[in-house]
């Protein structure tokens, strides 16, 4: 039942997450989450800006100065040091080069590097109220709308963690199916795979690309639909998934066993998944429950769900949520 690619994703990284010591002050930020437990799954491609445009290490801090939308990346000290327009060109670059990446992960609160709430200070030294982003986390993200990013503090919440893994194995997906060339077949049995997942994460999103690809024309321009069903797709899915349309989507998978198994059985697995909306068990005991009962009843088209597998069943990603 699983649905993840056969090959290892790649990520991109800050390098300093993966214990290089390419800090201002000569040292490093290693996650032990990146660096112990997701390096046996992706291809980590590690990258630092501040670095890669020619600043030492050591080397003085640098902090974002102006506007919030559009700040300037200056020395801390001497302020004539203006690295914004290198550190934007990297980004650009790197975003150009690496593009069979599936997923970013960003060091937080960097002037470089951070995706949200960095410190932006206004021209007399006051911080501007709820900060930019760092210039080439700017660059590159912009050139890569659809690709899944995160910051490292935030993969601490395991909902979030979760959300954005699940995000990186379903882009990696669709870069294989455009690798394979998409047809009208392909992109239709594309989103049959992964309808419940978008269920769970957006239900607006999910009616939205069914009436989208139900209403797909004959000879119409299939790059175009699938590039905006991509994006729509990336887009519903970044909303976390609750226990509440995590309910109903285990709701609508247990239905398919309603004429396979016994009352009791059917008491039971309606129990388990109430336990799980009152968040006395985690979402892995009704998904464990419900693999049971499909492995005894096979049905080829829950069979092809993402839904149940969406990512290697060692990351245990769902035991927490």
């Amino acid at each position: 039942m699983s649905s993840t690619p056969s090959f290892k994703p790649k990520i991109g990284i800050s390098a300093c997450l993966l214990g290089e010591n390419v800090r201002f002050n000569g040292g490093h930020k290693q996650s032990q989450l990146c660096s112990e437990v997701l390096a046996a799954y992706f291809d980590f491609v590690p990258l630092c800006p501040e670095v890669a445009i020619g600043l030492g290490i050591p080397r003085e801090t640098i902090r974002l100065v102006g506007d919030a939308a559009s700040p300037q990346a200056v020395g801390s000290v001497h302020r004539e040091l203006n690295v914004t327009a290198p550190l934007g060109e990297y980004g650009e670059k790197m975003a150009a080069e690496h593009s069979d990446l599936c997923g970013y992960i960003f060091m937080q609160k960097s002037p470089s590097c951070g995706l949200e709430r960095v410190k932006v200070y206004r021209e007399n030294g006051a911080p501007v109220d709820g900060g930019g982003r760092g210039i080439y986390a700017q660059a590159f993200c912009a050139r890569h709308p659809n690709l899944p990013v995160e910051e490292d503090g935030r993969l601490n919440d395991p909902v979030l963690r979760e959300n954005f893994l699940t995000r990186v194995f379903v882009y990696a997906s669709w870069q294989q199916l455009l690798g394979e060339g998409l047809s009208r077949h392909r992109l239709l049995a594309f989103h049959a795979r992964y309808k419940y997942l978008l269920m769970a994460h957006s239900p607006a999103h999910y009616k939205s690309l069914g009436n989208l690809l139900g209403g797909m024309a004959k000879g119409e321009d299939l790059d175009a639909l699938g590039s905006g069903y991509f994006s729509a797709l990336m887009s519903g899915l970044k909303k976390c998934a609750t226990r509440g349309t995590h309910t109903n989507v285990l709701q609508h998978i247990s239905g398919y066993l309603k004429q396979a198994i016994s009352a009791d059985d059917k008491q039971e697995m309606q129990t388990v998944i109430g336990q799980y909306r009152q968040g006395i068990v985690p979402l892995v005991v009704p998904l464990t429950l419900l693999k049971h009962h499909f492995r005894l009843h096979p049905d080829r088209y829950i069979a092809q769900q993402a839904y149940l597998q969406p990512h290697p069943e060692n990351l245990s990603l769902r035991n927490a949520i």
